[in-house]
């Protein structure tokens, strides 16, 4: 009889509520570990989306053996683009230019040639540069625009005495090349030269073979 009371005592009383006691304990688990605040990463960022678009674009061209179309956004890429995509791109835009150099066998035209030799100067392959303009140079001794971009090209590579040396021989076979290279900034390394200060502006009179002379 002890134990059947006892049992009815410790049965008797008001119930626990469930649901007051599990909805405390979130609230507990809450206020002790809140949520984090969402991080921002790079994909949030517009420019950087479009950068990654216009590199997979690019990637898919080059699957596609299309180099002709990658290479100019790749150049964009490397030019404006965030470093962690630049630094991939300036591999891509490499193989591009030594697939295109080795394909491009025959030009429509000597100045088609030369297009694509100022878009390697552009994008600082130099040497392969130098090869294309040679080319050119070989068909035909005369072309004062192949001239003139050995001028440049040798301006860019720190190569002055060479450069002041094509860039008369340039005017001299077309004089347009003189005021062509005055608005020219590739020649900013030689800009305080007197003797290309001298060859750009020459004194009133002064002949072609005056200045051949020097």
């Amino acid at each position: 009889m002890k134990k059947k009371i006892a049992a009815s005592v410790k049965g008797s009383g008001p119930k626990p509520n469930k649901i007051n006691t599990l909805t405390q304990s979130k609230a507990m688990v809450q206020k002790k570990s809140p949520a984090p605040p969402p991080k921002l990463t790079f994909k949030q960022d517009p420019g950087f989306t479009q950068a990654v678009q216009n590199y997979e674009s690019a990637l898919k061209a080059m699957q596609e053996h299309k180099f002709e179309r990658a290479r100019p956004v790749l150049e964009k890429i490397v030019a404006n683009g965030p470093k962690e995509l630049a630094d991939r791109a300036r591999m891509h835009l490499s193989i591009c230019n030594q697939q295109l150099a080795s394909s491009a066998t025959s030009f429509k035209s000597p100045d088609e040639h030369f297009d694509y030799a100022v878009s390697l100067m552009n994008v600082g392959q130099y040497d392969q540069a130098r090869v294309h303009m040679e080319k050119i140079l070989k068909q035909n001794p005369r072309a004062d625009f192949a001239v003139y971009g050995m001028a440049v090209l040798d301006c860019l590579t720190a190569q002055v005495e060479s450069s002041l040396k094509q860039l008369r021989e340039a005017i001299r076979l077309n004089p347009q090349n003189r005021f062509q290279a005055r608005n020219d900034s590739d020649f900013q390394n030689m800009a305080d030269d007197p003797r290309f200060t001298e060859l750009l502006y020459p004194e009133p009179g002064e002949s072609s073979a005056d200045q051949k002379k020097r």
